[in-house]
């Protein structure tokens, strides 16, 4: 049994930004579209599957931090197909959860740490770097599709120098302009990775210089630095911190995937006008086979 938690935010942006021709519905039909490719690939065996979006994508970070993330400058006709998105995916027979207060990537966090044990593995359909935290030996893992690349806890230490319990604290140091952290003047990745390799958390790192890894450049004055902006660092990574106990209403066996449900899926493309997608599925679920979302 595989679990896979797709960021559906993330596929609705990239699926607007492709090469398809444009048209009102480019983002709707092209994430659909990839996740039919997804649902039949041999290579992922999906058994179990949910997919998550921000809907709005303001959340309670916004509460925290005026800088965080808003859907300022974000295509209209983009944000305008965010719920006809989550019809077209449900349609597929995907549970879908629309978050309103918390963030797509705190469901995915939620799901992963609540049923990792019960499963072969997780597998967390985004290249986001904040999902790192919730990586797991090679039980949970980041998948990046666009690269065809997967992430465990191993490639995690070699790519980003981290373990994924210093995650966010590598966010709050280097930033994430995704997200709208701006990070701490100075500290690149390559320094972060290294005194969080150390140290582990942002209170482990020693205030005085000396006591680091040599070799890091400026240490003087990024100890400084880092004294003087402590309380904005432990802000960053509150905002960075993903939510594992988002109040998902689902059980595990309610993620079963057996196929794409042919009445609805058939009515949604009828209404979109979409007669080659129509046709697309290899796999149909039994007829009484009903699958609904959830908003959080």
């Amino acid at each position: 049994m595989r679990l896979h938690l797709v960021d559906g935010t993330f596929e609705l942006f990239r699926a607007h930004f492709s090469a398809r021709p444009p048209s009102p519905r480019k983002a709707t039909i092209g994430l659909v579209a990839s996740m039919l490719a997804l649902l039949h690939d041999q290579h992922e065996r999906v058994t179990h599957i949910a997919i998550a979006f921000d809907n709005p994508i303001r959340s309670v970070r916004n509460d925290w931090f005026d800088g965080y993330k808003t859907e300022d400058g974000v295509a209209p006709e983009l944000l305008a197909q965010f719920d006809g998105a989550e019809e077209g995916v449900r349609a597929l027979g995907m549970v879908v959860w629309s978050m309103d207060r918390y963030e797509a990537d705190d469901a995915i966090a939620t799901a992963a740490a609540r049923w990792r044990d019960e499963t072969e593995q997780v597998r967390m359909l985004t290249p986001d770097k904040d999902l790192g935290q919730s990586i797991r030996g090679q039980r949970v893992v980041q998948v990046d599709r666009i690269r065809k690349r997967e992430i465990d806890e191993d490639e995690l230490l070699r790519s980003r120098g981290v373990r994924p319990s210093s995650v966010s604290d590598w966010l709050a140091l280097v930033g994430d302009a995704a997200d709208g952290i701006p990070g701490i003047p100075g500290f690149g990745k390559k320094t972060a990775s290294t005194l969080l390799r150390a140290f582990d958390r942002l209170e482990g790192i020693p205030k005085e210089p000396s006591s680091w890894p040599p070799g890091i450049r400026g240490a003087d004055r990024l100890a400084e630095t880092l004294r003087d902006q402590m309380d904005e660092a432990l802000l960053y990574r509150k905002l960075a911190t993903l939510i594992d106990d988002v109040p998902l209403g689902e059980r595990l066996c309610d993620l079963a995937w057996s196929g794409v449900p042919r009445e609805a899926f058939t009515a949604w493309c009828d209404a979109q006008g979409e007669q080659e997608l129509r046709e697309r599925p290899q796999r149909w679920a039994a007829p009484d086979t009903a699958i609904a979302g959830a908003k959080s």
